[in-house]
């Protein structure tokens, strides 16, 4: 990753949220008390997860004045976000930036309408979707640091992923897949990516795995209710794991799970 000064002002810890006005009603049908975190209620998606995240970068980058500044309770956060959306029955894409001195930014971009079922996981739903992502590998490796266990505005390797992988526009239904020096697949650069495997030593049925933080990749809010669920488990994923054609999923705190197909050969 391409070095940055943790305490410029342009450096900030970022995560990205969908705020969606059909999610209450899809939570308050389909799941339980125990299988969606709290507030359930909510229309921003995985809300707690966000504020979670955001706290566990400023507490690695040390970033006192942010920490005290994120760990306001839920009900005023959700309020500072409240004041960002100009129209609540539309779904937005929210961007939340913080810097080192504690100084928050929202930004609000309109996002593409989907199926509300699809920010659950994916066995609480038909996982019926007429589009399917194509998911590419890097040509070239990444090396795990601070800047890709955490997601910061020091974006440069994702987007350098972007790049070689043709990909040219977020709003391509493409993704590729970044891999460290080992060979492991850390993440996608928008995504967490899960993949159908056996568990080694284990000869019952294969299941939806994910690969492990170990590997460098970002502590997504989709990955972790993705675990919290059961939905898959933490296994390591090479490169040579890979097999053309193989169905995957996706997901991201956006646009929640989404089917893929790796691309090896194009």
């Amino acid at each position: 990753m391409a070095s940055a000064s943790t305490t410029a002002p342009s450096f900030q810890i970022i995560s990205s949220l969908r705020y969606d006005p059909d999610l209450p009603k899809v939570t308050s049908r389909n799941v339980n008390d125990s299988s969606y975190p709290a507030p359930a209620d909510s229309p921003y998606y995985l809300l707690s997860y966000h504020r979670d995240r955001l706290i566990n970068a400023a507490r690695h980058f040390e970033w006192d004045k942010a920490i005290d500044f994120l760990q306001q309770d839920l009900v005023s956060f959700e309020k500072l976000l409240d004041g960002s959306i100009s129209d609540v029955q539309k779904p937005w894409r929210m961007r939340i930036a913080v810097d080192c001195n504690g100084k928050g930014s929202i930004e609000v971009n309109p996002t593409v309408a989907i199926d509300p079922l699809n920010l659950l996981i994916p066995s609480l739903h038909s996982g019926i979707q007429p589009t399917i992502w194509k998911v590419f590998v890097d040509s070239q490796l990444t090396t795990p640091s601070g800047f890709t266990t955490h997601k910061t505005t020091a974006r440069d390797d994702y987007t350098a992923a972007r790049v070689r992988a043709g990909i040219t526009s977020p709003a391509e239904t493409s993704e590729v897949l970044v891999v460290n020096p080992d060979g492991e697949i850390m993440e996608g650069s928008i995504t967490t990516p899960y993949f159908r495997r056996p568990i080694a030593g284990d000869a019952t049925e294969p299941v939806w795995v994910t690969p492990p933080l170990t590997s460098g990749g970002n502590a997504g809010t989709s990955r972790r209710y993705a675990l919290t669920q059961g939905f898959c488990v933490e296994q390591l994923v090479t490169k040579a794991d890979l097999v053309d054609g193989e169905e995957c999923w996706l997901s991201n705190g956006v646009r929640g799970f989404m089917r893929g197909v790796v691309v090896l050969s194009r």
